[in-house]
């Protein structure tokens, strides 16, 4: 069986892994609009602590540091949103000339394998993480701050992406075992002309 199925008609398990991957991308978009904000904040330290540098002659003196911390973070807590989006930059000409089955097939398994490399990263940051905090370990900025803040932010980030992943490994499994195929290519297809047209107009 292959087509969009409504809500309604589709199996319970495919309607509750709909409804959790919204729940999480709700929690993602949260994520995101946060990182958003961290760089205005980051870029308005940058600039008071240059002008406060400039004509006063005061400074944070840890804000390459800090900056950096922020940076990092951001990045971290963008990723599930963005994988939500389907907004990553990706080079898929072939893939896209494919037939229904195999395109679907094949996005299914560019997200296993993001799915590895992720668990990779979440596990080392992890691994970091309690390696500091075992350590007691601060940076060499004038503010000696303790690593484990940035990087328990930063590895929070990783981890809520890996489980984004395996959110729609989930509901992509069950759109697999029910043959919806187009559910899987509109779930994890590279975003069309038509759908940045309408982001536009919104």
């Amino acid at each position: 069986m292959t087509g969009a199925v409504a809500g309604a008609e589709a199996p319970a398990p495919l309607r509750f892994a709909r409804a959790l991957r919204k729940g999480v991308d709700r929690a993602a978009t949260g994520m995101a609009y946060l990182a958003g904000w961290n760089y205005v904040l980051c870029a308005l330290f940058i600039t008071a602590d240059i002008v406060g540098r400039s004509a006063f002659g005061v400074s944070s003196a840890a804000t390459v540091e800090i900056s950096g911390y922020r940076l990092a973070c951001g990045i971290s807590w963008a990723q599930a949103h963005t994988l939500a989006e389907r907004a990553h930059i990706r080079v898929d000409i072939l893939v896209n000339r494919m037939p229904l089955r195999p395109r679907a097939l094949l996005h299914l398994l560019a997200l296993i394998l993001l799915g590895l490399f992720s668990a990779f990263l979440a596990w080392a940051g992890l691994d970091l993480l309690q390696e500091s905090m075992m350590f007691d370990a601060h940076d060499n900025s004038a503010l000696h701050i303790p690593m484990d803040i940035p990087q328990g932010i930063w590895a929070f980030g990783l981890a809520a992406f890996l489980v984004m992943i395996a959110v729609l490994l989930f509901e992509a499994a069950l759109e697999l075992f029910c043959g919806h195929y187009d559910e899987i290519v509109a779930l994890l297809g590279a975003r069309s002309i038509d759908d940045e047209a309408e982001e536009a107009l919104e």
